[in-house]
């Protein structure tokens, strides 16, 4: 069976030696063998956790509750239902961040539309009711418009 040194998976993941051997520490590596020597030997199968690993951390999961998921994992067919709730519950937070940084984008694109509309006319009075500081409710229905023309 081929293995890996953790030079090699460092590499392949993108990651520091130090950041691997955090992870070991941690308790997120429980799999990784080592050799007579000492050395870590990861293995083809290793493959597939540090991917769950990697995606995991990407997706701004706490690194002890990683190691929560790993244990679950390492510890068989019995944590199934464990495992799906945890997932479950993990992508529900994600998708509720994503719509958090869907609407800030889309507000600051209105900005940047709205600046540039203040841009291309020479002055930010072209976006606000006459008189005021605010911005004319026209304004949101032209850039809801432009919106439209550019799907």
């Amino acid at each position: 069976m081929k293995t890996f040194s953790i030079g090699d998976i460092a590499q392949r993941m993108n990651v520091s030696t130090d950041t691997l051997r955090y992870y070991e520490k941690e308790g997120l590596l429980p799999f990784v063998k080592r050799d007579q020597a000492g050395r870590r030997q990861f293995t083809e199968d290793d493959l597939g956790y540090l991917e769950v690993i990697d995606c995991m951390k990407k997706s701004a999961i706490p690194v002890k509750e990683i190691g929560q998921f790993i244990e679950y994992c390492m510890a068989g067919d019995q944590t199934l239902d464990d495992r799906y709730e945890f997932l479950g519950e993990h992508e529900a937070a994600l998708e509720a961040k994503i719509a958090s940084l869907e609407a800030q984008l889309a507000f600051l694109r209105w900005k940047k539309w709205y600046y540039k509309r203040a841009l291309d006319a020479g002055t930010e009075q072209v976006n606000l009711l006459p008189g005021t500081t605010q911005v004319d409710p026209q304004v949101h229905q032209i850039y809801d418009q432009f919106l439209q023309n550019i799907k």
